[in-house]
């Protein structure tokens, strides 16, 4: 999102009252706009790109809408598969899965497929728009109730940590990254969000999402969690 613009949100939710709630919510609010929604995969895959949105509220459970070919390359469940397929297309756009219930294995694939967040269908209207916000400044937000089983956050710690493993195999596809581009990556991995990198390096949010989109691309990664991995493992950039 561009300083001073609203955040386009797209919702893919099966659900009409779910829909109906969240475009009330983001009439109350000036810095949320919804870019358009969908009631299933198919739907959502022919309208994305036309939308454009910053960030994207998908319904883990989100059903296919038609045949498997029909959204593409898998035929996994329609909400985890097409959250896979917005991070592939539009690294940069965030994306936050939304259960009716918290569901384990649901928050690891979310995680594997490079979403940002993951939190329950039952979220207050302030609560969704504070984690639309986090989520476009490019936080990692799981829902606090999840987190209070330690069991639980143990496994999340251990899916960030295999993630980290898996990118031995892992080689540039495209020339090494920029200054600029690992100096950008030292600030996300010290907790610096796109509008105070912005403010910091004297340039437009806009400018810090396309090195963003950039690097992700150099390091054929899903997300800024795994490019930080990626380059603190080549020692690019230091904690």
């Amino acid at each position: 999102m561009a300083a001073g613009e609203a955040i386009k949100v797209f919702v893919a939710d099966e659900q009409p009252l779910f829909r109906d709630g969240v475009r009330l919510t983001f009439e109350e609010v000036p810095d949320v706009v919804l870019a358009g929604e969908a009631a299933n995969g198919r739907d959502a895959l022919q309208r994305l790109e036309a939308a454009d949105p910053d960030v994207c509220l998908i319904e883990a459970n989100l059903p296919l809408g038609g045949p498997a070919m029909a959204l593409g390359d898998s035929a996994a469940p329609g909400g985890i598969e097409l959250a896979r397929m917005v991070k592939h297309r539009h690294p940069e756009t965030g994306v936050i899965i939304v259960a009716g219930y918290e569901e384990e294995e649901e928050l690891f694939q979310a995680i594997k497929v490079g979403a940002a967040a993951y939190t329950r269908r039952d979220v207050s209207p302030e609560g969704l728009v504070d984690l639309i916000r986090r989520v476009d400044q490019g936080e990692y937000v799981v829902s606090d109730s999840v987190l209070e089983r330690p069991q639980v956050t143990a496994r999340v710690i251990k899916q960030f940590r295999d993630l980290a493993a898996s990118q031995d195999s892992v080689e540039p596809l495209f020339v090494p990254l920029s200054a600029r581009e690992v100096e950008i990556l030292d600030y996300i991995a010290h907790g610096q969000r796109n509008k105070a990198i912005a403010r910091l390096l004297n340039i437009s949010d806009q400018t810090v999402k396309n090195h963003i989109t950039s690097i992700l691309r150099k390091l054929a990664v899903n997300d800024r969690t795994q490019a930080v991995i990626y380059a603190l493992r080549n020692n690019w950039i230091k904690l």
